[in-house]
């Protein structure tokens, strides 16, 4: 049974709309997202490693090398089982650095445009023969099922459509910060499409030809032969250079890096590939076999490779064959995709770029979009020259292994990337060189002589049997040889250049030094007018707006630190948009470093703990052991109810804690890194004076702040720096820790809690003041009303006299309370004061009350002694002390006041002859609410503030009490001036 080629092509040309569609489903929105990032269509785009030669090439490949065929696959199982040392580095390095492309880490981490260029030449030239071979695979199943020879138009045909495809949906963003989902959805699809059409082909030859396993069993059986041709190969063939071609060609392929790497869109899907992708390559290649079996037994007059379409073609329903042809055209359309897009990646940043950069006034990104557009359709067309010009019918393995071949000849380049630092680019491309003149002459030359386009002089062949190997063997062994010992060579002859090592730091670990230097533009604005005269205006406004919202910055930046960064963030920007070497020297022309310049410690440490807190690697040891508790003590600073401010030598913020954004309403991201002196008005004030003071703490610091008064009390520890080699007794400038504590609540607290001590004593005292008021009203009332009828102007003057008396003894009484009751102001207002005067108005006011008449309250205070306080609040203790005195007394008692002074503080002693307290009781006088009055009688909080009040007074207040004799409370604070 035959098709007809038309049917073919037009079910081709259908399948490959239906992939359009899936494409543009994916792009504009209509798919799920959380479907298109989940980790299943990641590990099935990665299916475009099984190209023709997995679908059509493994049978034929089985047939001549039995199982070896399986170390194709099982290469590249052991390449994902190195996921973590392998895989994630490399992942790591493309995400952080937008690196696209195998010649984009070789040329950022050896520094090298000459390494780009080399590489993406070579890997052009290896990867030719793999895209003729996807063609040639797909005209070769079109003449099995027609069974007539296949237009080169067809072929032609289909290499177009690939191109309208790859451009529409590979070729849509120009940085890899996009990445293009509609394709990586096309490309999963067609993968399922290749397993399934192939499973159905391996059943339907159990079940079609041999009717089940059991059938298969018997024919085995008397065909030994079968399975020993399998195995033969085993052990007599090179499976081990197969193994390792396959591990290399895992991710070096450009297919594979791309898919790997490039369209990744989530880091942590690589943990399911790493086990997902080797199962799904195993159930590719359970159809193998069978296939294969079941050709034999047909004795099929066909080329192996096509055994899938032969035994369909011959024995199975119309629709079986059909779905094979379109799992074969699904395994050839995938690879040459994703090839040419990776291919025109490299040739665009590192072959036309370099060669012919465009001019400013030229749209950069429209230019670029189109010239991978244009290198699209020149790779493909190039991989349809050299199908054309291979005459000879090379074997589809051949093929894919020659291309294998190729891309080993990066792995020492790559082993040198990412685990050894002393690596340099002269190595590099020495290895690189002789390794490509090995492959040449042992692979691409014999290949080209086969098709007649050529005619070597070397007889390669006399070569490989003198040297006792197989074909593979012989070419993988003699170019990696020569290759890494060129590599090794070069580079312990040479030396490296200060930007591959870094570029080397960067490459081998995840770094943590903090980036050094000083720019030379002061502003971003500056920054675009460096950028535009090589990127044109627009682009760089554009990609430094870009790398600012990256960052998180504003455009108003000016600290060199932030603007390091931002250099740093659009060289890595740009690197993903015209490739890394060329962005690196134009960042490096346009934005010079000053490299002398050092780098401020608050700059280094935020750095270090921002890549510390993004890492990615696990650390064990006491690496581990040592960033758990660099987190644990940062931690403790972060939570820390007082505010933290750590400057470094140059009074530069460090570290500034959460409870210093709630005091301040500064951000820690609006202060790291900036010196004291440039903090907002206050707080710059207050901790740069705090810094530049001997003092270590500061006590009860007023300090006005919005208009509004705050507390604090701050202190301060120095944090020495090392000392210089040739000075070691000398040390250098030293780093601060500041702590601060906010008082303000507590103070305000405080005060309206002696409000309220003084409004409890004011309505202890209402009964009294009545008493006090009433009676002289009651006399001026009298006097009043006999001054109507009096006529004897001697008693009308006395009488008035008396009224005057009166009013004033009023206007005392109420002056006094109102001193007393009123708030005043938050704080402590110093001022000098005769004592004695303020012991009087305070026994005035006791004695107002009806238990303070019955007392005899003396006081005994020189009048001529002053003191320093504040009057209010000294007024309030001695009120509390007096009334607690009174309390306590009995009627007749005595309650006495003394005051001296004495090497230089000031002491006052109120003395009672009362019940006295309690010798279990004494050790609480002080506490808060606490009181030896019956409920309802007492606050608690007299003795509480009075203890406050003195200590804010740098004063001291004690207590001796004797049960029954009575009560010695004495006050001490720092003398004042007597001198009035």
């Amino acid at each position: 049974m035959s098709h007809d080629l038309a049917l073919l092509f037009s079910v081709g040309i259908a399948y490959l709309v239906l992939l359009f569609l899936i494409a543009y489903a994916a792009d504009s929105g209509r798919l799920p997202e959380r479907l298109l990032h989940h980790p299943s269509v990641y590990v099935l785009s990665l299916g475009v490693y099984a190209t023709s030669w997995t679908y059509y090439g493994s049978v034929g490949f089985a047939q001549t090398q039995g199982y070896l065929f399986l170390t194709i696959y099982l290469g590249v199982t052991i390449a994902f089982a190195l996921t973590p040392v392998l895989f994630k580095p490399i992942l790591r390095l493309t995400r952080d650095y937008q690196l696209t492309s195998l010649a984009d880490i070789f040329a950022f981490r050896y520094r090298s445009q000459f390494a780009g260029i080399l590489v993406t030449l070579f890997m052009l030239v290896g990867t030719l023969p793999y895209i003729a071979l996807q063609i040639r695979a797909v005209t070769e199943s079109m003449r099995v099922l027609t069974q007539e020879a296949t237009p080169q138009v067809l072929a032609l045909g289909f290499c177009i459509t690939l191109i309208l495809f790859a451009i529409l949906f590979g070729a849509r963003h120009t940085s890899p910060r996009e990445k293009h989902e509609g394709l990586v959805a096309a490309i999963a699809f067609e993968s399922l499409v290749k397993l399934v059409a192939l499973l159905a082909v391996g059943l339907f030859a159990i079940f079609g030809i041999f009717s089940g396993p059991s059938g298969l069993n018997q024919w085995l059986i008397e065909h030994p032969e079968a399975i020993e041709s399998l195995y033969r190969p085993v052990r007599e063939g090179s499976w081990g250079t197969l193994l390792f071609l396959a591990f290399a060609a895992a991710f070096l392929l450009p297919r594979q890096f791309h898919m790997l790497f490039t369209e990744n869109m989530e880091p942590r899907a690589l943990n399911t590939a790493s086990w997902a992708f080797p199962l799904f390559l195993l159930l590719i290649n359970l159809a193998i076999p069978p296939i294969l079996w079941a050709g034999t037994r047909l004795e099929l007059g066909i080329d192996a490779d096509y055994y899938a379409l032969g035994i369909t073609l011959n024995q199975g329903p119309g629709w079986l064959p059909m779905l094979t042809f379109i799992g074969g055209l699904s395994a050839a359309s995938a690879m040459m995709i994703v090839t040419t897009l990776a291919l025109s990646s490299m040739t665009l940043n590192h072959l036309v770029l370099p060669a012919s950069y465009p001019a400013p006034e030229v749209n950069l990104y429209r230019w670029l979009l189109w010239g991978r557009r244009l290198l699209i359709g020149a790779i493909v067309m190039a991989g349809y020259g050299f199908y054309v010009m291979l005459e000879q019918n090379q074997g589809l393995v051949q093929l894919g292994l020659i291309s294998f071949v190729a891309v080993a000849q990066f792995l020492p380049g790559i082993i040198g990337l990412l685990y050894w630092r002393r690596a340099n680019r002269s190595g590099l491309i020495a290895g690189l060189l002789a390794g490509i003149g090995v492959w040449s002459i042992t692979l691409l030359l014999p290949m080209l002589e086969a098709s007649g386009f050529v005619r070597a002089e070397i007889d390669v062949e006399a070569l490989r049997h003198y040297a006792g190997m197989e074909k593979w063997q012989f070419a993988t062994f003699c170019s990696l040889s020569l290759n890494t010992f060129f590599f090794v060579l070069g580079t312990l002859l040479t030396q490296q250049r200060r930007g591959e090592r870094e570029a080397a730091y960067a490459c081998c670990s995840e770094t943590f030094s903090p980036l050094s230097g000083v720019v030379s533009a002061t502003s971003t604005n500056q920054f675009i007018k460096e950028m535009s005269s090589v990127l044109g205006l627009e682009t760089a406004q554009k990609e430094v707006q870009q790398a600012l919202d990256d960052l998180g910055m504003q455009t108003s930046e000016t600290r060199p630190t932030e603007l390091r960064r931002l250099r740093e963030r659009l060289e890595r920007n740009l690197s993903g948009l015209i490739g890394p070497q060329l962005a690196h020297v134009i960042i490096s022309r346009r934005l010079q470093l000053d490299s002398h310049a050092k780098t401020a410690l608050a700059d280094s440490m935020r750095f270090v703990e921002e890549q510390l807190e993004d890492s990615r690697s696990r650390l064990r040891g006491l690496s581990a052991d040592l960033d758990s508790l660099r987190r644990y003590h940062r931690q403790i600073l972060l939570d820390l109810p007082l505010g933290v401010c750590a400057v470094d030598r140059e009074q530069t913020v460090v570290i500034w804690n959460l409870a210093m954004e709630v005091m301040t309403g500064v951000a820690a991201k609006d202060v790291l890194g900036v010196p004291l002196h440039r903090l907002p008005e206050s707080w710059g004030q207050l901790l740069a004076g705090f810094a530049a003071a001997h003092d270590f703490h500061i006590h009860h610091l007023k300090v006005e702040h919005e208009g509004k008064p705050r507390w604090f009390n701050l202190h301060k520890a120095a944090i020495p720096g090392p000392t210089a080699p040739d000075h070691p007794v000398v040390e250098a400038r030293t780093s601060q820790v500041m702590l601060l504590e906010d008082l303000t609540d507590l103070e305000i607290l405080e005060a309206e809690l002696a409000h309220s001590d003084r409004l409890a004593s004011i309505g202890r005292l209402a009964a009294g003041v009545a008493h006090e008021i009433g009676n002289p009203i009651t006399g001026i009332a009298s006097l009043t009303q006999n001054l109507r009828e009096e006529e004897n102007q001697q008693i009308v003057d006395e009488s008035l006299d008396e009224i005057m008396n009166q009013t004033h003894r009023i206007t005392t009484i109420i002056q006094t309370l109102m001193n007393f009751s009123r708030s005043g102001k938050v704080g402590t207002d110093f001022q000098r004061f005769p004592l004695g005067e303020l012991t009087d108005e305070a026994i005035r006011l006791v004695q107002l009350t009806h238990r303070g008449k019955q007392i005899e309250c003396i006081n005994h205070c020189p009048s001529e002694l002053m003191l320093l306080g504040d009057r209010q609040k000294i007024s309030q203790v001695l009120v509390n002390l007096f009334s607690n005195a009174v309390e306590a007394s009995s009627p007749g008692d005595r309650v006495e006041c003394f005051a001296w002074q004495k090497d230089g503080q000031t002491a006052i002693e109120v003395l009672d002859q009362g019940a006295g307290i309690p010798t279990e009781k004494q050790e609480y006088v002080f506490e808060p609410f606490f009181t030896t009055k019956a409920p309802g009688e007492g606050t608690g909080l007299g003795l509480a503030l009075a203890y406050k009040i003195i200590n804010d007074h740098n004063g001291s207040i004690e207590i001796d009490s004797k049960p029954g004799i009575g009560t010695r409370v004495v006050l001490k604070m720092p003398r004042g001036d007597n001198k009035q």
